[in-house]
């Protein structure tokens, strides 16, 4: 008699907990060790360059222990992605409850193919990136609602979603908070070497309108071409969507919803462009540059924007209600608030493991002790021309993994790698460029990213029960992303720097 082998998928959780462990006995043999090193590091608010010691702190002892015990529930009620997820499902609840999402998704795809909606999703999701994080928790699961009400499997959309935003992270034409603090970074590090050199907001312009394009496009191919046809047909029955058409009801709501949803959005707008009679008041004038004025750490769009997306999708799905008349009352709407938080106690479990890996893992220092060694390994290896790019893209891309910030990494590496590559005849922009490029090749393949847990939940939320999912699958699924991400990365910064091409205003990868 045949014997049937049964597959034991490991779960999200425990995974989070064998990585905890695993973290805590390498920070003990490290710190056995004493692994340490020294590096300049940039003080951003002096502009000078400061020499710091960064050594790994076990966790392994019984001091590492109380730590651990003395800060989770702090860490995880700071977490960030905690209380933007719940405000921001309230908003999204109501409207899926109301209707408007399914009649939406409905009008704007009619007779369209399903890679050319493919392809703007993408699009749009890399342009998104403006909006920083909460971009992953807005739309991971409105994009997997799309695709459920497409009657496609919701985690190819929760997959597209994730590759575009991770695979797209500092590929825009438009600049936010992060690539004002990395570009202050580079100015500083460039002015060791060259005290007048100036670097332009817009030195990235040019090949971000093309990788903006190129890679909204081969995102889309890998998603029907490969994601798709994996995945297969969603066969959850408790999920499954009807046949739908629009009515006139259904097209009163979203005449009534998207009316209002548009004149809230043009007050929004109005009050960040400065200079217009009684405009500007979202800004914050006490920075210099526009990008720091709107996403500044203490400006009202900063602070205040996870409640704006919120309300306007209140608005939408309230007037829509209303339009269409599955708003009768006060109860129908108090209760489709709560609508996606439905089940939510599995999510802020994962959630609640995620934040204490994330926690242990930077408080052993692993991270940026590695990053150090890689920062002083660039200064001392006297590489230049190909050879310096595509180390150095190695290096970063690795690195990422163990410390996805981007403004820590570069905080450390940009003091040596901006020199380097100044000295090898490239410019601190290219530099900075090449930093950016090979972060967003293994963005999305790390959990000690803080939001790769919301990727994570949305695709357990949307298994099916004979197909549950885990942590390596999930990164399994964002590999053929991040592998055509990397090879269009390192070809374009190739041409780039041996043509010489402009990369934006101003700026080339040649000095």
């Amino acid at each position: 008699m045949q014997k049937i082998k049964k597959k034991i998928t490991l779960h999200p959780i425990m995974t989070f907990l064998i990585l905890m462990l695993i973290t805590i006995i390498i920070s003990g043999v490290f710190g056995l060790f004493n692994l340490s090193t020294n590096y300049n590091m940039i003080n951003a608010l002096r502009g000078t360059f400061e020499s710091t010691t960064v050594a790994v702190t076990s966790l392994f002892s019984l001091s590492g222990l109380k730590l651990i015990f003395r800060t989770t529930v702090g860490n995880f009620a700071s977490f960030a992605p905690l209380a933007t997820l719940l405000i921001i499902l309230i908003g999204i609840g109501i409207m899926d409850r109301s209707g408007f999402l399914q009649s939406f998704f409905a009008l704007i795809t009619q007779n369209a193919s399903k890679f050319r909606v493919t392809w703007i999703l993408s699009l749009l999701l890399i342009l998104a990136s403006i909006m920083g994080d909460i971009a992953f928790i807005v739309f991971i699961p409105i994009v997997a609602l799309f695709f459920k009400y497409a009657m496609r499997n919701p985690k190819v959309g929760i997959i597209l979603a994730f590759a575009s935003l991770t695979c797209g992270t500092g590929v825009n034409i438009f600049m936010n908070s992060i690539d004002s603090s990395l570009l202050e970074y580079t100015r500083l590090a460039a002015t060791s070497l060259d005290s007048s050199y100036e670097i332009n907001t817009y030195a990235h312009f040019f090949i971000m309108i093309i990788m903006t394009i190129l890679l909204s496009y081969v995102i889309a191919l890998i998603t029907e071409k490969y994601i798709a046809p994996k995945l297969g047909k969603y066969e959850n029955e408790e999920e499954q969507v009807e046949e739908f058409y629009l009515d006139k009801k259904k097209k009163r709501g979203l005449l009534f919803s998207l009316t209002v949803g548009l004149l809230y959005t043009l007050v929004f707008i109005y009050n960040i462009i400065p200079g217009l009679p009684l405009s500007g008041s979202l800004l914050d004038y006490s920075q210099k540059l526009y990008i720091d004025k709107l996403f500044g750490y203490n400006s009202f769009f900063n602070q205040g924007f996870v409640f704006i997306v919120t309300f306007l999708f209140f608005i939408l799905g309230f007037f829509y209600g209303i339009g269409a008349k599955t708003i009768k009352n006060n109860r129908d709407v108090c209760e489709y608030f709560g609508h996606s938080l439905d089940g939510i106690g599995k999510s802020l479990v994962l959630i609640f493991f995620a934040s204490t890996l994330i926690s242990i893992f930077k408080e052993t220092g692993i991270g940026n002790v590695l990053v150090a060694f890689a920062s002083n390994y660039l200064s001392s290896a006297n590489l230049s021309g190909v050879a310096l790019i595509i180390i150095s893209f190695i290096l970063i891309t690795i690195l990422t993994i163990l410390v996805p910030s981007p403004v820590t990494s570069w905080s450390i590496l940009s003091s040596s790698m901006v020199p380097v590559f100044m000295n090898a005849g490239m410019t601190p922009e290219f530099a900075g460029l090449v930093f950016r490029a090979a972060q967003s090749v293994s963005y999305g393949l790390t959990p000690l990213m803080a939001y790769f847990v919301v990727y994570l939940l949305f695709m357990d939320k949307y298994s099916e029960d004979d197909k549950p999912i885990n942590l390596f699958t999930s990164i399994k699924y964002i590999l053929p992303y991040a592998a055509a991400t990397a090879l269009i990365w390192i070809t374009i910064l190739i041409i780039a720097y041996i043509i010489g091409l402009p990369i934006g205003i101003g700026a080339s990868a040649i000095l």
